[in-house]
């Protein structure tokens, strides 16, 4: 006699049966399907049923662009040394680890992204929600960073940091997909070269040494 427990146990996963098949579509067809009927079908699963778990295959997009911050989250904050990184090195972590778990995937970002390159100079619609979850990750290395000092803070200026980090990932995300070197090396370098740049950009620089000190000349007058 089969138990209550023994068929929870063998109840399908949909919830990531559908992303996994999503992408195996993707890669054999190079695009997304042409209705969700004929996926659900595929599936062996009724239509109405689909939308339990997701309401389009933007939404499946989405959530795939997510699970991959997720593992790399994942993978960073499991490294005991990961907590005692500067906020320089915790970004240049995050970017390498991210780039590891994108090769996972690249077959499949490249039939969605990589064919034509204005496809990404904007930020596609299903990225959004990974968007934002980046931008928090973002916001707590700045806050650490500012709180050592290795970021300062400034005037207006610090409100736009997580946007120009953003902007720099995506930078790396659209570089790695056309990138052709060995082991990706030049992505290496550019994610290395690109972070010590904004990161000298947002520490304290001479021009900030020069106007703290005016700014101690004038009130002390």
């Amino acid at each position: 006699m089969t138990t209550t427990a023994a068929k929870k146990n063998t109840k399908k996963d949909f919830k990531k049966i559908i992303p996994d098949a999503f992408k195996e579509y993707v890669l054999e067809h190079g695009g997304s399907p042409k209705s969700v009927f004929k996926f659900s079908k595929d599936l062996k699963m009724k239509e109405e049923e689909f939308y339990t778990y997701f309401t389009s295959f933007e939404a499946i997009k989405s959530a795939i662009w997510v699970e991959m911050f997720a593992e790399t989250l994942s993978q960073i904050e499991a490294q005991e040394v990961f907590n005692e990184y500067s906020a320089r090195e915790k970004f240049l972590g995050f970017l390498f680890t991210w780039i590891e778990v994108l090769k996972k995937n690249r077959s499949y970002l490249l039939s969605l992204y990589g064919s034509n390159s204005s496809q990404i100079t904007s930020l596609p619609k299903e990225a959004s929600e990974f968007k934002d979850k980046f931008k928090d990750f973002a916001n707590e290395i700045i806050l650490e960073g500012k709180e050592t000092e290795e970021i300062a803070n400034r005037p207006f200026i610090s409100e736009k940091y997580d946007e120009a980090m953003w902007i720099q990932l995506w930078f790396v995300f659209q570089y790695w997909l056309k990138d052709q070197s060995p082991r990706f090396e030049k992505t290496d370098a550019a994610i290395e070269k690109s972070v010590n740049l904004a990161f000298d950009l947002m520490g304290k620089s001479a021009l900030d040494s020069f106007l703290d000190f005016a700014k101690f000349m004038y009130q002390s007058k």
